[in-house]
């Protein structure tokens, strides 16, 4: 197709929050990329900070942070996932984001003195933002998903720039899919169309007419032909383009169940895409997953960690487990460890004993650290298979401090400001910062692996680029001290002289990041580094 002919999908969402708009979005991207269109995605939020990175976890789940440092919403982790490519800043914004850049020019004199408006000035930035990922033409296809449900108030000025931009644009160049529920009554024995048609007609009240649905439904029905008939006459949409989203075991089998339902074909006809190519990974996605659920052989992980309440908070950790799982052919069950009930004793450490692996993710706060400290002694002294990441790293360097180079009562600054041994402290460049957003060292930055290590073995290659999110390091201070008791330091940024990774000597298989690795996982392409833990884990599990 024409490079200058870009279309442009977007993506909506109906009822209430979590049908999966962005899975829906990524899925699309991933079916379409598979037929070689040029494609990318980005995310529009409509909370009012600024970006995610100062919001609660168990509110917003994790916050994922790409090779530019930006701090996105988890969305953006799966797209990056199912189109395998690296996204930049240019592909999220917020309400928080647009009204900050207008009213920074409006300060600055450059509207010269017009009155400040959301039509046109907050609609011409939301448009601007969209358009701005397409310079130079380079995608055929623009996919564009709406956070929060049609109707929020908060969202309106993205809806109606959107609905401005389709004019702009030419409906031929444009289509919206929306996503909604489709929930099945157990008292009256059906399906309910309802919430789907008022999520629809709240929509064409505010100018936009879905071409396309996407419905959610449950194990229990699935969309027959009368309710696509009969939601095509109540929502004014072509039957033939009523698809369902099931609930599924892997989020992964959603681009296969949209293909096998034709949804992919049915967009590129909406949007006269040319395409003369047949799908190049589905048959390989299918198998793998295929072989993944079958597998015979598993191993359990333990995570040991305090946001345990909402899964989401650890979502690129549990599909890197996913990607490496299928790598190794075996399926991988998480053990959800509460750190701070383990660190209180209303959990005992023989919680630990039926475990093939151990990992500490990363976090913030004093809260359930000593349970992550006793963590990291366990896997250490057990020769669990053992990964450590960020904050995780540094509570084995706390353990490894104490207790085999004997350091008493060594701790983190974070946690304890005045305290004897320092072992991991504030980095300097992060002592006079006050402000608490988008102000840690945020995004990709190189680090050099030492050779005959695991970590060597896991990349194959001397320098690799990794993503951060972290204020404190390991204080260099007491390396050698470290390293004297066997302590390797197996990853080192020399531009900053900080430690990057670690690692254990007489141990299978312990490692320690300063990085966060499963933001680099995808499903096409496992992160080294989980692949080699869980097949350490494989091992000590036949091993037993």
């Amino acid at each position: 197709m024409s490079k200058s002919n870009t279309k442009y999908v977007f993506v909506f969402g109906g009822v209430l929050s979590g049908l999966g708009k962005g899975i829906v979005a990524s899925s699309l991207g991933y079916l379409l990329k598979s037929l070689d269109f040029k494609v990318t995605i980005q995310k529009l939020d409509p909370y009012l900070n600024v970006d995610p990175g100062t919001m609660n976890p168990y509110q917003h789940g994790e916050v994922f942070v790409l090779d530019d440092g930006s701090e996105t919403d988890l969305d953006l982790g799966h797209y990056e996932r199912f189109i395998d490519v690296n996204l930049s800043r240019e592909n999220t914004t917020s309400s928080g984001r647009v009204y900050w850049d207008v009213l920074e020019r409006e300060r600055k004199g450059d509207y010269l003195g017009e009155t400040i408006q959301v039509i046109p000035h907050i609609t011409d930035e939301i448009k601007r933002r969209i358009l701005q990922l397409n310079k130079g033409s380079k995608y055929d296809v623009i996919i564009t998903e709406v956070g929060g449900t049609v109707g929020d108030i908060e969202g309106q000025p993205f809806y109606e720039a959107i609905r401005q931009l389709i004019l702009d644009k030419g409906k031929n160049n444009c289509m919206v899919i929306h996503t909604t529920l489709l929930p099945f009554i157990n008292a009256a024995g059906e399906v309910k169309t309802k919430p789907t048609q008022h999520s629809v007609m709240r929509l064409r009240e505010i100018g936009l007419e879905p071409d396309m649905l996407v419905c959610r439904t449950e194990d229990a029905y699935h969309l027959n032909n009368k309710l696509k008939r009969k939601l095509g006459l109540f929502c004014n949409v072509n039957p033939d383009y009523v698809f369902e989203s099931p609930d599924v075991d892997s989020i992964y089998e959603i681009p296969l169940v949209l293909n096998d339902q034709g949804f992919d074909k049915q967009v590129i006809k909406i949007l006269n895409l040319n395409n003369s190519k047949k799908h190049n990974n589905i048959k390989v996605l299918k198998n793998s997953l295929t072989k993944y659920k079958n597998s015979k052989n598993s191993v359990t992980i333990a995570m040991c960690g305090k946001y345990n309440g909402l899964h989401d908070a650890y979502k690129s950790i549990i599909e890197a487990f996913v990607h490496s799982g299928i790598e190794n052919n075996v399926k991988v069950n998480l053990k959800w460890i509460d750190s701070e009930k383990l660190e209180l004793g209303k959990i005992k450490s023989s919680i630990f004993d039926n475990v093939d692996g151990i990992l500490i993710p990363g976090g913030f706060g004093d809260r359930g650290i000593e349970g992550k400290i006793i963590s990291s002694k366990i896997a250490r002294e057990k020769k669990i298979p053992f990964l450590g990441i960020c904050l995780g790293m540094q509570c084995a360097i706390i353990d490894y401090a104490r207790n085999v180079c004997s350091l008493k009562n060594a701790n983190s600054t974070e946690f304890i400001k005045k305290v004897k041994y320092p072992v991991i402290d504030i980095m300097k460049s992060q002592k006079d910062i006050s402000s608490k957003g988008a102000s840690m060292r945020l995004g990709s930055y190189k680090c050099k692996v030492k050779s005959s290590t695991k970590a060597y073995a896991a990349y194959n290659k001397k320098i690799i680029h990794e993503r951060h999110r972290h204020r404190y390091e390991v204080n260099n201070k007491f390396i050698d001290k470290l390293v004297g008791k066997g302590l390797v330091i197996s990853g080192h940024n020399e531009e900053f002289d900080l430690v990057e990774m670690i690692e254990i000597e007489n141990h299978p298989w312990f490692v320690g990041v300063q990085f966060h690795p499963e933001l680099k996982s995808r499903i096409v392409n496992t992160h080294p580094l989980f692949k080699d833990f869980i097949h350490a884990a494989k091992d000590y599990n036949e091993s037993k």
